[in-house]
């Protein structure tokens, strides 16, 4: 196992998947934070969109990128890169989907955990 660079928690690992999704201009990024429901799967669910799909294969590496960089860890497992329209990377606690945006319409992954605490995030750090 992987020594961390940091200690690794959720609010940490959700806050360096959103930099590397604005790092490559990824659009309507959503944070789903789950940590208050029961029956949560993970504790946050962190949602973008892409315009094509090689903005979406950079995006889903940039978080990879960056989440190595810091913490040493890559992901639990990675799921859609053959298909090349919507890229789930889990962290176990911290899950993040890739969307290209009709993909993401279809899915409504939002409207699936509408009770969660939702936040909308600029797709360029301040």
């Amino acid at each position: 196992m992987k020594s961390t660079l940091v200690r690794q928690d959720s609010d940490t690992l959700a806050d360096l998947v959103v930099r590397g999704m604005q790092d490559k201009k990824a659009s309507d990024i959503v944070v789903l934070n789950l940590k208050e429901l029961k029956n949560a799967v993970a504790d946050y669910f962190i949602i973008c969109s892409a315009n094509s799909d090689t903005q979406l294969e950079a995006v889903a590496r940039s978080v990879e990128e960056e989440v190595e960089k810091v913490t040493g860890e890559s992901p639990w497992q990675t799921e859609g890169r053959t298909n090349r329209e919507w890229v789930l990377l889990d962290y176990v606690d911290v899950v993040v989907h890739v969307f290209l945006r009709d993909r993401r319409k279809f899915y409504a992954l939002e409207e699936l955990w509408g009770d969660a605490d939702i936040s909308y995030i600029e797709s360029e750090p301040a």
